[in-house]
């Protein structure tokens, strides 16, 4: 394990910085943990006027618009020709009003699916914040699905609304409208008059400009559903995880301690709106803390992502470890061109943080980046590295507050060994299945119409996360790989991110995608698919010297046997490399769900 980082202690960080320093969330990791209640954390929260529930969509705007923060700047959106248009907690407040009166008037009730379909478009979270405030269920899509994952995903959630601009509809949906005969509703983000020449559609800004601005939220059960995120597995239809009102307690409590997240921050998330980040960090979380959030409309370049830091003055930017490979492939110069002195807090998330691009950002930006990890399935954050808390590069932290996580053992079959009742737990070090214990407000309470299969993700009082990890003696849990990831080669079981990341350090390596090809004699052995930064070309030689240099770092047994170069990783819209298509392509199998891949391959 790599080494830890200096002291980040609270003390430290006013010597270095003066007294004007932002003081942490979270100071001292071990008292937040033992002092930490839900029900404090629930607390927090104002709750619907009259004791009527927990809507997240109160929470995250009216509780501001009608205190102090009214006319602080809630969302600020950059348009993809650079236009600026911002929105107060006010005006948020008036337009999310505007969009559940209008679906009132559409007979739209409580529990039915709106599902949005945009980019990062400032319509998107009033879309989804008016429908919350409804009682109407929101299911995210990526705007770059194709078609069928679009009809899949609106047949299987039961999609009665949905919210998406001119050009995707014409593009993906209308040639499938025929098929989806629950789906009575569509909404066009367009250009006033000419999304009303599209048949079967009705324009989103004329509806709104003639709803109402005053709108009294019904009383909501903080266990009515919410939220539906479909997220794919290796094999298999996606899955519909059912997230309640009660999450935007965790929604809250983890933007203060994972994200150290400070009413007067600029708050800048780049997932795609599409991904569960999106939702949970994107739109609810960062707006519970009355931040300003940058709402970005166009795709990555690495000078203009480095320019709206600096001239948006951001200072906590959430962002992924794909994008940051990216910038460390763009180099070192390009971020000296800009003042990025704003920034105090830099996070990550979507897959493991190499060790490499910790100390990148410590580096460049003049900050460690802190990694964390959770899922789908968890709704928001649940273990971290924090602003005041030792980082081990490579790590992802340490369990939040109120989370209880756990390694547990496996045996030969890769099943959790329980024993009368009780999972075994592994020891310091050693590898086995990231799990939880049920509990906290964002857990998921279901796959839509697939009770079995959700069943399926509980043993013996845990929730079993389908990751290896392992626990250090610190309390700190490293990644090792999805179980469906794992090589087997000559009697080793060995984590593909382990071996990625060794591959990172070689000066040449922007990325790498490590995999298990089968061998007669070993079983699997390692192959890693590597791309190059600019200026090195793909030669025997330089293949040659790479596998030498995982040799030197990893040791014969765990090093890759073969190295082939690509242009680029099929990755998921969060940023993931899919293995498995990796895998598929090499071995002639077949692909499976590509519904999530980033870009076409």
């Amino acid at each position: 394990m790599p080494a830890q980082r200096p002291s980040m202690d609270w003390p430290r960080i006013v010597k270095q910085l003066g007294e004007s320093a932002v003081r942490p969330n979270l100071v001292d990791y071990e008292r937040s943990c033992a002092e930490f209640t839900w029900d404090d954390a629930r607390g927090a929260l104002d709750g619907l006027p009259g004791g009527l529930g927990l809507n997240i969509a109160h929470e995250a705007v009216d509780r501001h618009a009608s205190g102090p923060r009214a006319h602080h700047v809630a969302l600020r959106c950059l348009g993809r020709h650079g236009e600026v248009r911002e929105l107060t907690y006010s005006d948020l407040r008036d337009a999310t009003n505007r969009f559940a009166n209008a679906l009132e008037a559409l007979g739209v009730q409580a529990g039915e699916r709106v599902f949005v379909l945009t980019g990062r478009l400032p319509e998107l979270p009033i879309a989804v914040l008016g429908a919350l405030k409804r009682g109407a269920v929101v299911c995210p899509l990526f705007s770059a699905f194709g078609p069928e994952p679009i009809r899949e995903r609106l047949e299987r959630g039961d999609g009665r609304v949905l919210v998406t601009t001119e050009v995707l509809y014409r593009r993906k949906v209308e040639p499938l409208r025929a098929t989806l005969s629950q789906l009575d509703h569509v909404l066009l983000v367009g250009t006033g008059d000419t999304a009303t020449s599209v048949p079967g559609t009705i324009d989103l800004a004329t509806t709104l400009s003639a709803a109402s601005p005053i709108y009294e939220i019904p009383a909501t059960s903080p266990e009515a559903m919410a939220l539906l995120h479909f997220t794919s597995g290796t094999t298999g239809a996606p899955k519909g995880a059912v997230h309640v009102h009660a999450a935007v307690i965790a929604h809250h409590a983890t933007g203060r301690f994972a994200l150290d997240l400070h009413p007067d921050d600029v708050y800048w998330c780049t997932a795609d709106p599409g991904w569960v980040t999106g939702m949970s960090y994107g739109i609810i979380s960062p707006l519970t803390h009355g931040v300003t959030s940058i709402v970005d409309e166009r795709e990555f370049d690495a000078r203009r992502w480095y320019q709206t830091l600096q001239d948006q003055r951001v200072t906590v930017w959430y962002t992924s470890p794909t994008a940051v490979r990216m910038l460390m492939k763009a180099g070192r110069e390009v971020a000296k061109e800009f003042d990025l002195r704003a920034l105090r807090f830099v996070a990550s998330v979507g897959e493991p943080l190499n060790p490499e691009a910790v100390a990148w950002g410590a580096e460049v930006l003049g900050l460690p980046i802190h990694d964390n990890w959770w899922q789908t399935e968890t709704g928001g954050i649940m273990i971290s590295n924090y602003a005041a808390v030792d980082i081990k590069p490579g790590s992802m932290g340490r369990p939040l507050p109120g989370v209880e996580a756990a390694i547990l053992r496996r045996d030969e079959k890769g099943r959790v060994v329980v024993r009368d009742g009780e999972a075994e737990e592994s020891a310091p070090g050693e590898e086995g299945e990231l799990a939880l214990r049920p509990g906290w407000p964002s857990m998921f309470r279901g796959y839509l119409h697939d009770d079995e299969r959700y069943r399926a993700c509980f043993q013996a009082g845990w929730y079993l996360s389908g990751d290896l990890a392992s626990r250090d003696a610190d309390g700190y849990f490293w990644f090792v790989g999805r179980g469906d990831d794992m090589i087997k080669s000559a009697g080793h079981l060995i984590g593909p991110f382990e071996v990625e990341s060794a591959l990172m350090e070689h000066p040449a390596v922007a990325e790498a995608g490590v995999i298990g090809k089968p061998d007669p004699v070993a079983g699997e052995i390692v192959k890693a698919f590597v791309v190059l930064r600019p200026g090195n070309d793909a030669t025997d030689e330089l293949r040659l010297e790479l596998i030498g240099f995982g040799r030197k770092r990893l040791g014969a047994a765990i090093a890759p046997k073969e190295i082939a170069f690509a242009d680029d990783l099929p990755k998921t819209r969060s940023g993931k490399i899919m293995r498995r298509l990796l895998r598929a392509r090499e071995l002639g199998l077949p692909e499976g769900d590509l519904s999530t891949l980033e870009v076409t391959q």
